[in-house]
């Protein structure tokens, strides 16, 4: 099995050791204008893809090159605004204290080991942001790590109290003005003049990165009874995100961001399916293993009552045929009279998330465990003999298929993807309906995800570690991919109020980088 981190060290090393130099100056020129819009006083509501979160945690330097900070530095270059407050946290450690204790982990950095660059939480210092020293004053950054769209009008949310019961967020704690306050309380009460809204990637994420573990709530109108890993009831969505839209936009402009397709980040990208890579001899020893499978099951079947022909179609399924290179791995399925057995092998499109443990795919994970039983068992049936059923039980008990969290299935996928265009539809109605902006953030991590993004200077991917766009959490972005996104979100200002805003020089701003010095 090859080990897909072990061979981006070079690559590594040749992208992140230089930046482009970039052949225009994006601030040269031209006069600007904020047109219609009023950016003096800048409010961005949402969740850790709006609040700089990256490397798996909240950290100084990802806070200091969020989206909104990129924005707000390019609005007071067209219109005298006051001071963009974010609650910083304290350190590039990342993690978070609560009475002295660490609640979250440290961000992650590129260790290089025996076996290639891979990501390795830091441990280089301990975090210091203690959670119940409050940040002092509103904050214009009201992004959230965690929350759900129904998340921003729920009161207590920001409870100090509440965090350590599992009932609080620890990143609105940290700012929130009350304990009972909500998201968009504290927003409305700043007099917002321009706001940004990106919320709802959480609705559908927790439900992805494990593996579809969770549920897609299509019945169930109380986001209280949802699991953390459930797909919100669209329906629910629809109503939340209208009272937040609405109430955003009753006392200022602003632009509405949509969800991307989760599918499409690092996250599910990067290991392959078809990463069972077999020698002749093991391709074919797989080959005859599943063919005794598929032969003895036929026979237990008969033996059950289930007529020859039915038997042997049932049966059939279990035949794989394995080749030399490359084949796809094996993933465990409900048993079901269709599947008596419980597994099947990977089809084209399903995916394996990020971390699957690639130790467990190179001894047999997603694959057979073959051990000196299975082979006596397969040599009494070279042989012409009938093995016992504790013999039979050996002999199926030897696949080892991909658990539920580690992949997605199809049906998984189609949940997740009709999940996401119902939020998204929901979502641009109501830019419609109250004549703000709307940016198309699914489609622009899909063009990350298929070629690229190019820049005055160089270009961006979602290639993982390498591509530049999406930090080591393989679900949030670097620096350079915010500004990325802060530059859509300029775009559709300037054509939607009929402003000049000037583009972030997106070159400037830093990706993936195999330094594990961050302090």
């Amino acid at each position: 099995m090859k080990n897909y981190f072990k061979y981006m060290a070079i690559l590594a090393l040749g992208i992140v050791s230089c930046e482009p130099e970039l052949e225009n100056s994006i601030e040269d020129g031209d006069f600007y204008t904020s047109g219609e819009a009023d950016f003096s006083n800048y409010v961005a509501l949402g969740n850790s893809l709006t609040a700089g979160y990256a490397d798996g945690a909240l950290y100084l330097s990802g806070q200091q090159n969020s989206f909104p900070s990129i924005l707000a530095e390019k609005f007071s270059a067209v219109q005298e605004t006051g001071e963009f407050i974010q609650p910083l946290v304290n350190d590039n450690a990342g993690g978070l204290l609560l009475g002295g204790n660490q609640i979250t982990q440290n961000r992650f950095v590129l260790a290089v080991g025996a076996n290639g660059p891979s990501p390795a939480r830091y441990t280089g210092a301990q975090p210091t942001t203690e959670v119940s020293n409050k940040f002092a004053g509103p904050v214009n950054n009201m992004g959230v790590p965690g929350a759900k769209s129904y998340h921003l009008g729920a009161p207590n949310y920001g409870s100090v109290a509440g965090v350590a019961a599992g009932t609080a967020n620890p990143y609105f704690a940290r700012f929130s003005s009350s304990e009972s306050a909500t998201v968009l309380q504290d927003a409305l009460a700043q007099d917002p003049t321009f706001f940004t809204l990106w919320i709802g990637n959480n609705d559908v994420l927790g439900y992805a990165t494990s593996g579809g573990v969770g549920e897609y709530q299509v019945t169930e109108t109380n986001p209280a009874l949802y699991g953390e890993g459930d797909i919100t009831n669209p329906v629910i969505f629809n109503a939340v995100y209208g009272q937040l839209a609405s109430s955003l936009a009753e006392t200022a402009d602003g632009v509405l961001i949509n969800i991307p397709d989760v599918t499409s980040v690092p996250y599910f990208t990067t290991v392959p399916n078809n990463a069972l890579a077999l020698d002749a001899a093991t391709a074919t020893q797989l080959t005859q293993y599943f063919q005794a499978v598929s032969g003895v099951l036929t026979q237990v079947l008969i033996g059950q009552g289930v007529p020859a022909a039915q038997a042997q179609a049932l049966a059939g399924q279990y035949a794989i045929t394995f080749n030399e290179g490359p084949n796809r791995f094996l993933i465990d399925t409900p048993v079901t009279q269709t599947n008596p057995l419980g597994f099947r092998q990977m089809t084209e499109e399903e995916l394996l998330v990020l971390t699957i443990d690639q130790g467990a795919l190179a001894s047999g994970y997603g694959s057979v465990q073959f051990t000196q039983s299975v082979g006596e068992v397969i040599a009494i049936l070279q042989a012409g003999g009938m093995p016992t059923e504790a013999q039979v039980n050996t002999l199926f008990g030897a696949v080892s298929g991909i658990d539920d969290k580690d992949v997605l299935d199809s049906d998984e996928l189609a949940n997740i993807k009709d999940a996401t265009t119902k939020f998204n539809n929901s979502i641009q109605t109501y830019a419609d309906q109250f004549g703000l902006g709307y940016v198309d953030a699914n489609a622009l991590l899909t063009q990350l995800d298929n070629g690229g993004i190019s820049f005055d200077g160089g270009s961006v991917n979602s290639d993982f570690v390498t591509g530049g766009a999406f930090s080591l959490d393989g679900v949030h972005l670097t620096p350079r991919g915010y500004a990325i996104i802060a530059n859509a979100i300029i775009d559709e200002i300037n054509a939607t109020y009929g402003s000049n805003v000037p583009k972030a020089n997106v070159g400037s701003y830093g990706t993936v980088t195999l330094s594990q010095d961050v302090q």
